[in-house]
């Protein structure tokens, strides 16, 4: 006759505890959540602390030209953001920006990408310094742009409107919205170009065989099969390029210095803070327009999601 310990049969009960499906879940869950912690702490640190500090800021009277001069002032500096004139014009200005510069790069990108889809020798190189655009530094872009080709009296573009006898434009004063265009159109070519391509090399090639054999030309061939597949590799290269394009600092501030109806969120911010000194209707300006960011990002984000589960029901 044997007896069984209370030891042992918890012994015996602990492996059947080990392989409870619930138990091993909620332990993988747990794992993965502990293995996550560090990297939520340092971007909740990293973002939200700033953010909230921001409010606070927002939220009192504080110029820099007066440092012990501080109050609080609750709200007026959301109420003079909203009603001095200056956010509208600068969020129609952004929106102009934004929108031009997509589309130029989107039109751009796709051209480039039909032509480097194709076999030819050199196409490697060809892609690796069409790509190069997008690795410059924003700031050194706009410097190469504003002395090499929009000078007036060094520059390429201008040394050709003298070879033909044209008069000699000065891009950044006489077209402040064209120049910035330009300069993001370049910039942002490559990135819509690396979405579309990859789009162009996942179309069946059996599918564009069997058009050319039913007669169908290039044109037709593109605008009824081709375009419908990179539908939705167009609608996320808008989105993202929307969304960092909004954020663009660099070329206004090098080149226009905002004038001329280019006077974006980012560099009315800018102006604000540094150049008048007023850390809370800097701040006002700062929260208002993240607020407008979160809007739009939401929009964006629905809308890309929608994308990706259309995508993958097909």
């Amino acid at each position: 006759m044997t007896t069984t310990t209370p030891t042992s049969r918890a012994t015996a009960r602990r492996p059947q505890a080990t392989r409870d499906p619930r138990a091993l879940k909620r332990r993988a869950m747990w794992t993965n959540r502990a293995l996550l912690l560090p990297a939520f702490v340092f971007l909740l640190l990293l973002t939200q602390v700033p953010f909230l500090v921001t409010i606070w800021y927002s939220l009192t009277k504080w110029n820099l030209l007066y440092p012990k001069d501080r109050a609080f002032g609750g709200l007026s500096n959301y109420a003079s953001a909203l009603s001095s004139g200056d956010l509208w014009p600068s969020i129609v200005a952004t929106v102009l920006i934004t929108t031009f510069s997509v589309l130029l790069a989107l039109a751009c990108g796709m051209l480039f990408a039909v032509l480097l889809d194709r076999q030819f020798r050199g196409r490697a190189i060809a892609r690796t310094l069409m790509i190069t655009p997008f690795l410059v530094m924003p700031a050194a872009a706009a410097l190469i742009w504003k002395y090499s080709m929009f000078d007036t009296n060094i520059g390429m573009l201008n040394w050709v409107s003298r070879s033909l006898h044209l008069p000699v434009v000065s891009w950044s004063t006489e077209h402040p919205m064209a120049t910035v265009v330009i300069v993001l159109t370049w910039q942002f070519t490559p990135f819509m170009m690396l979405i579309l391509l990859a789009g162009l090399q996942g179309q069946p090639r059996e599918v564009i065989e069997a058009s050319m054999v039913d007669g169908a030309g290039p044109w037709r061939t593109f605008t009824w099969i081709t375009l419908p597949h990179l539908r939705m590799y167009i609608e996320i290269g808008v989105l993202l390029g929307a969304v960092i394009i909004l954020q663009v600092f660099d070329p206004i501030a090098i080149l226009t210095k905002g004038t001329g109806g280019t006077k974006t969120l980012a560099y009315l911010l800018y102006e604000r803070a540094f150049i008048g000194l007023d850390v809370g209707q800097a701040a006002a300006y700062g929260v208002v327009t993240v607020i407008l960011t979160i809007i739009v990002a939401t929009i964006a984000l629905k809308t890309l999601f929608k994308v990706f589960m259309a995508g993958g029901s097909r």
